[in-house]
């Protein structure tokens, strides 16, 4: 009997690890849909829900994180359940793993923006740059957009990457689509703005709490593959060590101070948003960004996606190893 839950359990965890890869896979080839993307879904059902919600209340914004996270995750639930066989689990996993990843995109994105700035087509620059983050580019120069497209990559490796491929090694299709439904959440609310500080309170606290390990882990990535863009573990592991602290994202400070140090560049300073300016510290210790370190951003991005693949496939199969009981007659 307990070998037989044991097999059963190996079985699923071998399933959910060749999904994480299939749906890694369907990024790197197929990309996101131009129409009809789940995610874009998810956010215009919580964009209208936020129009009946909205308050300047904590409690408000925590009872719409939890009706919208909580339904996301039910979902993944019911389609656990509905997928035994291990064909099934594949399958379902591939699919929702494909769905809410982002890293074909966004090496995409930030390769085009340094191709433009290349070029010198700043307008077009400009018109891509709020494809990658939220920073107002009418206020930046080629410099300005090459720092916001570095930094940007960065965070979002380990946001849109990382983050997600850990949640499905861990939890299967509820933690893919849980955590995705988290931090688009707090991409829609959970910024320092006076209209979304007390609303958006719970979405942003969730999102560093979901993405706290995960963080961590990419910028460990960041520093062993350093290499591969010129770079070194040592640097990138020193710029973390001393610099994170001061960001003012518990998450992001990891991952941008660990890549700084990884391209020998340093970023932070004035940062411009719609709703304000924010002084950010300085990560790590090298000159400024420039446009040809986009492109080596981009290589950094993609081999640490790859690497937090394997390593995803196999925190699965290792996390459904039956244990000493199990294998006990």
């Amino acid at each position: 009997m307990l070998r037989s839950v044991a097999a059963v359990r190996s079985s699923r965890g071998t399933a959910r690890a060749l999904g994480l890869l299939a749906g890694v896979l369907a990024d790197r080839v197929v990309g996101d849909p131009r129409r009809g993307h789940p995610v874009a879904g998810f956010g215009r059902l919580a964009g209208a829900l936020e129009r009946r919600d909205r308050a300047d209340s904590r409690a408000r914004g925590a009872a719409h994180v939890v009706a919208l996270v909580g339904g996301v995750v039910a979902a993944g639930l019911a389609v656990e359940r509905a997928s035994r066989a291990p064909a099934a689990v594949v399958v379902t996993t591939g699919v929702a793993t494909w769905a809410v990843l982002g890293g074909r995109s966004l090496v995409g994105e930030g390769t085009a923006l340094g191709r433009e700035l290349a070029a010198g087509d700043e307008a077009a620059a400009r018109r891509r740059l709020p494809h990658l983050c939220g920073r107002d580019p009418d206020t930046l120069d080629a410099a300005g957009m090459a720092r916001a497209g570095v930094e940007s990559l960065a965070e979002n490796t380990s946001d849109a990457v990382v983050a997600p491929l850990l949640w499905g090694a861990v939890a299967g299709v509820p933690g893919l689509l849980g955590y995705r439904a988290v931090n688009t959440l707090d991409a829609m609310i959970g910024h320092r703005s006076p209209r979304y500080a007390r609303f958006g309170w719970a979405a942003a606290r969730l999102d560093d709490l979901a993405n706290l390990v995960p963080a961590r882990v990419a910028a460990c990535l960041v520093a062993g593959l350093a290499p591969l863009v010129g770079g070194s573990p040592r640097a990138a592991l020193r710029a973390w060590r001393r610099d994170a602290g001061a960001h003012p994202s518990p998450n992001a400070g990891p991952v941008e101070a660990a890549a700084a140090g990884a391209l020998g560049v340093r970023l932070g300073g004035t940062t411009v948003y719609p709703y304000g300016v924010q002084e950010r510290p300085v990560l790590g210790e090298g000159r400024p960004p420039e446009v040809p370190d986009l492109a080596r951003a981009a290589v950094l991005s993609t081999a640490v996606g790859a690497a937090s693949a394997v390593l995803a496939a196999a925190t699965a199969m290792w996390t459904s190893r039956p244990g000493p009981c199990s294998r006990a007659r």
